[in-house]
């Protein structure tokens, strides 16, 4: 599956019918690098908690309105989040906040479908966050498209909005705009990202059948001689753009209406995927993008 390095022998290619129209994003919009969302991602999990004691060094000195943080109440069943049910999140949050050295986050998102509780009881969790300054919005990621919205509509019953909406989104993986998720999230108002936007590197140019990408690195984890097409399709358009690849595959993210995550290493590649801003890819290089894409799996974390 997309998230466990399993993958059938041969993608299944993205059904050309199935493509959201290439106005995803309204062609008046033109995203530059005044008007890209920052957003310094971490999660409670990763690192079991190191990354968000990282940022938290980080964030000294800063004035607070100068960044954005977003991380992720880990759902999976231990004895807090069994116990308390909808007081998992904010139980959980906390000691976020601890660990960031912060009196609370901008977005918090729920990690996956795959909490103990009902969605009704998560939403209460959520929409307690909110009510108590820890948090200025919430989301969900991994969810299906039926999932968000009965999210959505249990925190709308608290006055509370859906925010955010998360799942793995690139050319080699279109799932959510096959299920109509992105869709859903333009006509709710809600921020749809996409996260493995360069499928931890497979879509910037660096890896191919003779140098493959780490074994760890596992999200549309599909061996490089799979992805030789959709490369060199990129490749191509990159050399006549004069534009890195990393840019043409996240500008393609970006006319779908999709906020995309990058994990940057250092200022090359920051500075390379800051390329995706200020242009557009014209419909026919969308389309040459999109004969050569891949539908994507769910699996059990990720059902969107």
């Amino acid at each position: 599956m997309a998230t466990q390095g399993f993958h059938p022998p041969h993608p299944k290619l993205m059904d050309p019918h199935l493509s959201e129209p290439v106005d995803m994003l309204p062609a008046g919009q033109m995203p530059t690098s005044q008007s890209r969302i920052a957003l310094p991602y971490t999660a409670q999990s990763y690192g079991t908690g190191e990354s968000e004691l990282i940022c938290g060094t980080l964030f000294q000195g800063m004035p607070r309105d100068s960044f954005v943080v977003q991380t992720k109440w880990f759902s999976t069943p231990d004895m807090i989040n069994t116990l308390l049910q909808s007081g998992g999140p904010k139980s959980k949050l906390r000691d976020s906040l601890v660990r960031l050295r912060l009196d609370y986050v901008d977005i918090y998102l729920v990690h996956g479908p795959i909490h103990p509780t009902m969605i009704s009881k998560v939403a209460k969790g959520l929409a307690d966050c909110v009510e108590s300054g820890l948090t200025r919005a919430v989301g969900v990621a991994n969810y299906s498209t039926h999932e968000m919205i009965k999210m959505a509509d249990e925190l709308a019953t608290h006055g509370i909005p859906l925010a955010v909406c998360q799942c793995e989104y690139s050319v080699i993986r279109r799932l959510p705009e096959v299920s109509g998720m992105i869709r859903e999230c333009k006509k709710r108002s809600i921020c749809f990202q996409g996260f493995a936007s360069l499928a931890e590197g497979r879509l910037s140019g660096k890896y191919s059948r003779l140098n493959e990408t780490p074994q760890r690195r596992r999200f549309s984890s599909y061996p490089m001689h799979m992805l030789e097409p959709t490369i060199d399709v990129l490749k191509s358009i990159a050399g006549e753009r004069r534009a890195p690849v990393p840019a043409v595959a996240l500008n393609y993210s970006i006319n779908k209406g999709v906020v995309p995550l990058v994990g940057v290493r250092d200022a090359e590649q920051a500075e390379q995927d800051m390329q995706a801003l200020g242009w557009r890819l014209t419909e026919d290089e969308i389309e040459r993008i999109e004969a050569v894409s891949i539908e994507g799996q769910t699996s059990s974390l990720q059902h969107g």
